[in-house]
Parts: structure tokens; C-alpha cells; sequence
């Protein structure tokens, strides 16, 4: 997004709107005793739809790190990797423009500490049984993602490893 002179900087929710390019995110389904984490979206796109917990990759930032990140800083909970479970892409159009691009790595982890909270830009918490997800108002896409990321933490899919080599 390009300002003039007399522009108004944009706010932290209009500089995501109109974009050049796609923005990064990352995030990550963490299980606890067979259910998965969800968490109410506070702010556009998607307000008061249940998600993953996640957000924007920063500059210099993997992928598991940015998810494991928003993870503690959106609900309070600490959580190891197990593997990578798909990507979700979220795109909003007005008329033949692009509102909104995102891009969203997804990853499979469990639980280790914290108990979870709404903190920063999440409207509510909630663990779920994933077989349950059809009567929650969720992301598109979330229901596979959320099967992928089962089988991967309990042992029924191949864990898939992103390469981390910078080039």
C-alpha cells in the first residue's frame, strides 16, 4: 500500500487490506487428552469464527517459531511440534480487487503448559473434540487441517519436516 501526502497512517487492521502481496501466517492445532484448542477470532477477517490459534510471521522468523509465538501470546499456552499439517489460504475479494491474502502454514503439536485464555486479539477459547467441529462456527478448511494434524500427533501420518535451510 503506497500513501500520499495527506494520507492517514494506516491502522493495524487496514494495512492488511488492498495488499501488494500475500501476508504469512502461522499457525498451530495443539491437542490436550484427544481435544484440539480453538480460539474465537476478536477482529476482520473472520470475527467470532473459532480457529487455530495463530498469526503474521514476522521478518527473520521460521514459520514454527511465529506459530509457537502466537500461540503463547494469543492463549497462554506452551506447546511442542510434531509436524506440519497443511496450509490454508484466505483470500477476500471486492469486486475484481483483492481485500484480503493470506497465507497459512498450519502445524500439529501437543500441549505442554499453560492454561488457555482469551489474551490478545482472541474473543474466546475452547477445547473441542475434534469429531465436534461441524457445530462450531469455524475457518474454512479448519475440519481437514484438524484431521491431519490428529493423525500426526498420534502417530497415524508421516510427519513432514519443512526444510529450514536459508538461501
Amino acid at each position: 500500500m503506497t500513501a500520499s501526502l495527506g494520507d492517514t497512517p494506516p491502522s493495524r487492521t487496514d494495512d492488511r487490506l488492498y495488499p501488494a502481496a500475500p501476508r504469512l501466517a502461522a499457525s498451530v492445532a495443539v491437542f490436550r487428552d484427544g481435544k484440539v484448542l480453538l480460539a474465537a477470532r476478536q477482529h476482520p477477517p473472520m470475527a467470532q469464527v473459532w480457529s487455530l490459534p495463530g498469526g503474521h510471521v514476522e521478518l527473520g522468523e521460521t514459520l514454527e517459531a511465529a506459530a509457537l509465538r502466537e500461540l503463547a501470546e494469543e492463549v497462554g499456552v506452551r506447546a511442542t511440534i510434531h509436524g506440519f499439517a497443511g496450509h490454508a489460504e484466505i483470500i477476500e475479494r471486492d469486486g475484481t480487487r483483492v481485500k484480503r491474502h493470506f497465507v497459512v502454514a498450519a502445524f500439529a503439536a501437543i500441549w505442554r503448559s499453560g492454561e488457555a485464555a482469551a489474551i490478545a486479539e482472541v474473543a474466546g477459547v475452547a477445547w473441542v473434540d475434534p469429531r465436534d467441529l461441524g457445530q462450531w462456527p469455524v475457518t474454512p478448511g479448519l475440519p481437514a487441517i484438524v484431521a491431519r494434524a490428529a493423525a500426526i500427533v498420534e502417530g497415524r501420518a508421516p510427519i513432514t519436516v519443512p526444510n529450514h535451510s536459508s538461501t
